[in-house]
């Protein structure tokens, strides 16, 4: 193809796919102050964005945006992308977005494209509230997708979440890339990502450091794809909780590849409640994973109890068709792989291959693996030895 050829090819395409109507939050009453309630303002941009019969854009510029407790509801006519240059924040006062699960909630939304831009739900006082026991609200989620479908976010930056950072509810054909979520080790319960009932989702290219599960994955989710993620500090990356309700769904088709674990509680993690409920978690493959002073690197536990008010059961979940593959690096725990499975539904199909993890005691043990009722095999060299 000639050059001018390509050219006029290229423009046209450029042209096509750029957003034909623009909106800009500003346009519409918001005021990048910080101090200012902007969230009418945001919803006004929102409805034209989303009532409009061209592919749309919304733009959020450089400041400080306040948001109290937002939907933005579809069904829209077309696609939207969701451009932020500035910093949307919470309140001050904890209990304006805490007494509502969700802060920035996307409901029933197709066609979606968010790029940029930093939330901060100004968690702190919050957690304190929490950890002392007082009287606080739930709590609320920095962003969730919920219902949504074909969903980009793409370089966001969430800090220091109330609860979970971002969640993914009863939805499909979600990318997560190259996003940052920060909140101090020590916070309750600030999930990194939450993926839940949804299916075709994707997370790559990604630091997470909270205080907990850099990524966890809940019943119902299905074909996953976890790609280069630095998680650290934190409590790893979990399938689970699973087992704790009554026709619960299971969890299928999940990959962890070409991450780094840095000091985390956990590494890749399953974990099920010891109740009798039948479910289950099959064909997950955690591999070419670098684990730096994390305990429990490799760790599948059927009787989780974070509470100490244990059911004190045997878990009906079952889990099988396991891989660990080229997973290297120190344990901060002897116990460098543990399969505690359940004694009515064992665990079976799981696969080790290729392990080497060193124990950082500066006693200089070896590190163990420990076993129960979980059946599998071994290739390649594997370090600990294999209880399976």
């Amino acid at each position: 193809m000639p050059k001018s050829a390509l050219l006029l090819f290229s423009l046209l395409i450029v042209i096509h796919l750029s957003p034909s109507a623009a909106y800009n939050v500003v346009s519409f009453g918001a005021r990048g102050d910080g101090r200012t309630d902007s969230t009418a303002a945001f919803l006004r941009t929102w409805k034209a964005a989303c009532s409009s019969a061209k592919p749309a854009s919304v733009s959020v510029p450089r400041g400080k945006y306040l948001l109290k407790s937002i939907w933005f509801v579809g069904p829209c006519r077309s696609r939207i992308v969701f451009e932020m240059s500035g910093t949307i924040v919470a309140p001050d006062n904890y209990n304006v977005i805490g007494n509502s699960e969700f802060w920035i909630l996307f409901y029933k939304v197709s066609q979606l494209t968010i790029v940029g831009g930093t939330v901060d739900a100004k968690g702190h006082a919050f957690w304190s509230c929490r950890q002392r026991n007082g009287r606080c609200p739930g709590g609320a989620r920095s962003i969730t997708f919920q219902w949504c479908n074909n969903v980009v976010m793409r370089g966001l930056t969430s800090l220091n979440s109330q609860t979970i950072h971002i969640a993914i509810n009863h939805s499909n054909n979600i990318k997560i890339q190259n996003v940052k979520i920060t909140a101090p080790s020590g916070s309750p319960n600030t999930d990194g990502i939450h993926i839940q009932s949804s299916r075709g989702i994707t997370v790559t290219g990604s630091t997470i450091r909270t205080g907990d599960d850099c990524i966890s994955i809940g019943p119902g989710s299905m074909n996953l794809w976890i790609e280069k993620i630095g998680c650290g500090p934190g409590h790893g990356i979990s399938i689970g909780s699973l087992g704790n309700y009554a026709n619960e769904e299971g969890v299928l088709n999940v990959t962890v590849t070409n991450s780094v674990f840095t000091k985390t509680q956990n590494g890749v993690r399953v974990k099920a409640w010891a109740r009798p409920y039948g479910s289950y978690a099959r064909n997950l493959v955690f591999r070419n994973l670098i684990m730096r002073n994390v305990g429990n690197p490799i760790i599948i536990d059927q009787k989780y109890c974070p509470d100490n008010s244990c059911p004190h059961e045997s878990s009906g979940l079952r889990v099988s068709q396991v891989l660990y593959k080229n997973i290297k690096g120190t344990s901060a725990t002897q116990a460098a792989m543990t399969f505690v499975c359940s004694a009515s539904r064992p665990c079976y199909g799981i696969k080790l291959q290729d392990i080497k993890l060193t124990y950082v005691n500066t006693l200089r043990r070896p590190t163990v693996a420990y076993c129960e009722h979980a059946d599998g095999y071994t290739s390649g060299s594997v370090s600990p030895r294999s209880c399976l």
